[in-house]
């Protein structure tokens, strides 16, 4: 199989990620922090040393790195931690549901209210539009960090320095830039920046992270045993445990290691250029076709990760993905679990064919693909 579904969970794995799997199951098999005997010892100091590997990769203080399940667990601790009721929040209209679901559920539970800012022309104006819906009860900008329908990079940086300067936490949504775009928690400052491990960062799925800067405090949406202070009832208030409760996934952070190592192996940047260049061969075959409609026709290098979708003028996007299906490529089709994002490209009655490369995507691949979405 072509695979081409590389921003949902990244195949194949390297091959230091598969061999750690067997390796977790075998060596690492007793859990952290509850034990003191060797084997729970040596798996605790595996987490320890995955955990200084992210603090090392996006810059930051190793105990403010925590496991999670996935980028949306990551994302409802940050969200329903620190927005507390009656609070406002402003987002952008190319979030997730892993973002929209949980603040739509506070506004029906906590009266929190919401406002939504769309991309503007350049990313000053993306900002200013961002900067006019702040109030006085606002606790919150959440922003993607790359769009997972169109790749469009939003201007991060800017909202943390326009967050600074107003008191607010910046929430960020990096499941499709972790891996692809550096991150730097020192530069975000007070953030929560929230990442899945499956995808570009090469871990096993049933992985991910939330990351916390310096300065920044959450309320628990989850408690239970932390292998610490286990005469209290109180949850623990020092990180990690805080946000730890019950056993972490210790195979999968192994493997979340392992694709670390990876991605610090290949680099960043050229992770992205390899990337990049897949996909503006495609974006130039896709705009030649007067049968195809590229849902962002300003992708470019700089502004968009490694992510492409598109619409067929006379097909259902879940027909041109069979299609695909039947030719060996595997692509992503539908509604992308992003809503407003396909009313702001108007594709939400369609739904829309996502592409998507990886690390290790090589020119044939990309040209098979080209050749049989020609065909259609």
């Amino acid at each position: 199989m072509i695979y081409f579904d590389n921003a949902a969970t990244t195949y194949p794995k390297p091959d230091s990620v598969v061999r750690g799997l067997s390796e977790a199951a075998r060596y690492f098999g007793g859990n952290p922090g509850r034990s003191g005997h060797a084997m729970s010892m040596r798996t605790a100091a595996m987490v320890y040393d995955t955990r200084k590997k992210a603090a090392e990769l996006f810059n930051l203080q190793a105990e403010n790195v925590v496991f999670t399940l996935n980028c949306t667990h990551a994302l409802n601790m940050a969200i329903k931690g620190a927005v507390r009721p009656r609070g406002h929040v402003v987002l952008s209209c190319l979030e997730h549901n892993s973002v929209l679901r949980p603040v739509y559920a506070l506004s029906k539970t906590a009266g929190v209210s919401y406002s939504v800012v769309r991309p503007e022309r350049t990313d000053e104006e993306t900002v200013q539009a961002f900067e006019r819906q702040i109030t006085p009860q606002t606790q919150a900008i959440i922003c993607t960090h790359a769009s997972n329908l169109s790749g469009k990079i939003m201007p991060v940086e800017r909202l943390s320095d326009l967050c600074r300067a107003r008191g607010i936490l910046l929430i960020v949504d990096a499941a499709q830039s972790a891996g692809v775009l550096p991150i730097d928690l020192k530069r975000l400052g007070r953030c929560v920046v929230c990442m899945a491990g499956h995808k570009g960062l090469y871990g096993a799925s049933g992985t991910g992270m939330m990351l916390l800067g310096d300065g920044v405090s959450l309320s628990t949406i989850l408690e239970g045993g932390t292998g610490s202070v286990s005469n209290q009832l109180e949850q623990p208030d020092f990180m990690p445990d805080r946000f730890e409760s019950g056993t972490v996934n210790t195979a999968g952070i192994f493997s979340l290691s392992r694709g670390m190592d990876f991605v610090r192996r290949h680099g960043i940047n050229w992770i992205y250029r390899h990337e990049m260049a897949a996909c503006i061969q495609i974006f130039g075959a896709l705009t030649r076709n007067p049968n195809l409609r590229v849902l962002d026709p300003g992708f470019r290098v700089g502004t968009h990760v490694p992510v492409i979708s598109f619409v067929h003028n006379g097909m259902d996007s879940g027909e041109v993905g069979e299609r695909l299906n039947r030719a060996g490529i595997a692509v992503r089709s539908g509604l992308h679990c992003a809503p407003l994002a396909h009313e702001f490209y108007h594709s939400h009655e369609t739904g829309a064919v996502r592409i998507s490369p990886s690390a290790f995507t090589t020119r044939q691949d990309t040209e098979t693909l080209i050749r049989e979405v020609k065909k259609m």
